[in-house]
């Protein structure tokens, strides 16, 4: 019977060959098409995922951001009520947390020999680089005594220093930074793009108290890279943030908050939230 009925089928191939060949086509081309978009779709997500990861692991990050009187929220940054006892109340006293990275930023024009370059400079802590899912290639990265001495010393991101020295070892060079000279003394490994298609190399990171006091001539911060210790912590450890510091500003029940708290989370597998940026107001 089962003989037969292959027979039978190969007798219906043979006269209908336009057809069958059509059919097989069809089939053909439908499983490619789906072969190619599942693997469109997994490359995709990997390369979301490496560059959420690439911001680091369990990241949040906490921005002022002033609430103006007619009750439209002001920028992030825009306010400067965030200060480094405000980071370092949260390493402190917050459970769930592993390390804490307080930072500022600026554009600057970045000068060696005849050749420049516009880049953002960072001002952090050694923490920085553990926070923010950064390694060094090349050299090493500034200590705590640094950030205590407020040396002019400085680590490049690879799109900085391609651009500055080409095939010559930056370390131990001199830049200059907005006309002030800094030694370098480290190269970061090579991060690429990110999601948004910005290049996370091209940066340059100096000790906080260098940048907030010998180039921005202030005390406060732009941003707190804060680290949670596992993901199950992460909005425990974010409403934490917002109460402790809300508690540190004195702001009152029916006063807004004057930060942002913002916790990127992998798109892949689905969340129960939507994924993506979400914030504590």
């Amino acid at each position: 019977m089962f003989w037969e009925s292959v027979l039978i089928a190969l007798e219906g191939l043979k006269a209908n060959k336009l057809r069958s060949i059509l059919t097989m086509l069809g089939i053909i081309i439908g499983v490619g098409a789906v072969i190619a978009m599942v693997s469109i779709g997994l490359g995709v997500r990997e390369k979301v995922q490496n560059s959420i990861a690439g911001l680091g692991s369990n990241l949040l990050i906490v921005t002022p951001g002033a609430t103006s009187p007619t009750g439209v929220r002001l920028a992030a940054g825009s306010s400067t009520t965030l200060t480094n006892k405000d980071a370092q109340a949260i390493a402190r006293e917050i459970a769930g947390v592993s390390m804490v990275a307080p930072s500022v930023s600026r554009q600057y024009q970045i000068v060696y020999g005849n050749k420049n370059w516009i880049t953002n400079v960072q001002g952090t802590t050694p923490e920085f680089l553990a926070v923010r899912n950064f390694t060094v290639e090349t050299g090493t990265f500034f200590t705590n005594q640094d950030v205590d001495t407020r040396a002019r010393v400085a680590v490049l991101g690879k799109t900085v220093a391609e651009n500055l020295f080409g095939d010559i070892s930056p370390v131990g060079q001199t830049i200059r930074i907005n006309k002030a000279p800094f030694r370098v003394i480290g190269v970061l490994q090579a991060k690429g793009q990110s999601a948004s298609g910005a290049d996370q190399d091209d940066l340059i990171v100096i000790p906080l108290t260098t940048a907030q006091e010998r180039m921005l001539g202030i005390t406060y911060l732009h941003s707190i890279s804060v680290q949670a210790a596992s993901p199950e912590v992460i909005n425990q450890v974010q409403e934490d943030i917002t109460t402790l510091l809300r508690t540190r500003h004195r702001l009152g029940p029916n006063v807004p908050d004057d930060l942002q708290c913002a916790t990127w989370r992998p798109l892949w597998p689905p969340p129960r939230k939507p994924p993506g940026q979400s914030r504590c107001y």
